[in-house]
């Protein structure tokens, strides 16, 4: 079903994500509501009416989803079973089921393997004893992690010794997790990639992604990586994204190796960090495509416009970014309008577009902002 300008998008989750899908329907004509329990939530600021309710309560599921034409959603963190009935209704394009994979560490990879992905190999583990036994099959380094839940770093343990095992317990006592081994990767990639249910595709260009204390730093667009690795990237990202019959925005988050050979590590089922360069840098934004395969509209062929950088803005840097924003008039400031700095908690980013990825980088790092 085709949703038009003034008909209703309803969106599950009011951050950052959510705030900029807003956005971008604004600019189409369409009337937007958010479901958030945060009544000064970020997306809450720039949409025509919020529901301010937890994310997986059924009956505020519902009067959103009475009051919209289309329902999306910004994060994984969302109930899927409460959302297949809308699903059936043909309210949810996206449907449950890259949710559901998506949502489970286990169900992603065994999705990938079925399809023959490449992914690291991994073990499944319940108790110390399988975690002894997955740990002479698989070897150190390898990183175990909850089957569901944990993002930046959280619910993850490194391990490079047998004596590493035992602080395990507590993690293992919590849920099934998951043991893979640890892959020695040169870069890590990430693939926006946006359809629309007639399967027509808009691909971006390849994010280069680098990390501090496990939250995403940089992203530079493209990546600098060979165009063979580029064309494998792409046609893995274009195979998961067929075999799930992905619908809007999804993000595919790729290791390569010494030799640019890739490894899959994570599928968003949704518009990712990595992905806010296009905002500026491209002639559609990941937001943009999102709206447009949620809503059926054609889907475009996506135009870098220059090479960019986007940096994101964790805890305290956004205010010390604030000192720039009369200085820089060369650089793209977003901040997302959360009222409270938290250590790792992403309050913006700057989007920079460069002729010297690396002159750039430089720069960056001199600034006050991120020492």
């Amino acid at each position: 079903m085709t949703v038009f300008p003034s008909q209703t998008i309803g969106i599950i989750g009011g951050g950052q994500l959510g705030q900029m899908m807003a956005l971008s329907a604004k600019e189409k004509g369409f009337v937007v509501g958010v479901l958030d329990p945060s009544p000064d939530c970020p997306a809450s600021q720039v949409c025509d009416w919020q529901i301010v309710a937890p994310y997986d309560d059924a009956l505020a599921i519902k009067k959103l989803a009475d009051a919209s034409d289309v329902l999306t959603y910004e994060f994984e963190n969302v109930d899927a079973h409460v959302l297949e009935q809308y699903e059936e209704k043909g309210k949810l394009p996206q449907g449950t089921n890259l949710l559901k994979i998506s949502q489970n560490r286990q169900l992603e990879k065994e999705f990938l393997v079925k399809h023959n992905i490449p992914v690291s190999e991994f073990r499944i583990v319940s108790s110390l004893d399988e975690l002894k036994e997955a740990c002479q099959i698989i070897g150190f380094p390898s990183v175990l992690k909850t089957i569901v839940g944990g993002y930046d770093g959280k619910g993850q343990i490194v391990l490079t010794t047998d004596s590493d095992i035992e602080d395990c317990l507590e993690l293992l006592n919590q849920t099934t997790c998951i043991l893979e081994k640890w892959v020695s990767f040169e870069k890590e990639i990430s693939v926006i990639i946006s359809n629309n249910l007639d399967g027509e595709v808009s691909v971006f260009p390849l994010a280069e992604n680098h990390h501090v204390n496990n939250i995403l730093f940089t992203s530079i667009a493209p990546a600098m990586v060979s165009k063979a690795c580029e064309k494998q990237a792409v046609q893995l990202a274009k195979r998961i994204s067929s075999e799930l019959n992905a619908c809007g925005t999804i993000a595919i988050e790729m290791f390569v190796t010494e030799t640019e050979d890739l490894l899959v590590n994570e599928i968003a089922p949704r518009p990712h960090n990595s992905g806010h360069y296009t905002i500026e840098a491209c002639s559609s934004s990941q937001f943009d495509t999102h709206i447009l395969g949620i809503c059926q509209w054609a889907m475009p062929t996506i135009d870098l416009f220059s090479s960019a950088i986007m940096v994101n803005l964790i805890g305290d840097e956004q205010t010390k970014a604030m000192s720039l924003v009369t200085e820089r008039n060369d650089w793209y400031f977003h901040f997302y309008g959360k009222k409270v700095e938290k250590p790792g908690r992403k309050m913006g980013h700057i989007t920079i577009l460069s002729n010297s990825v690396l002159e750039t980088l430089e720069e960056i790092q001199k600034q006050n902002v991120w020492k």
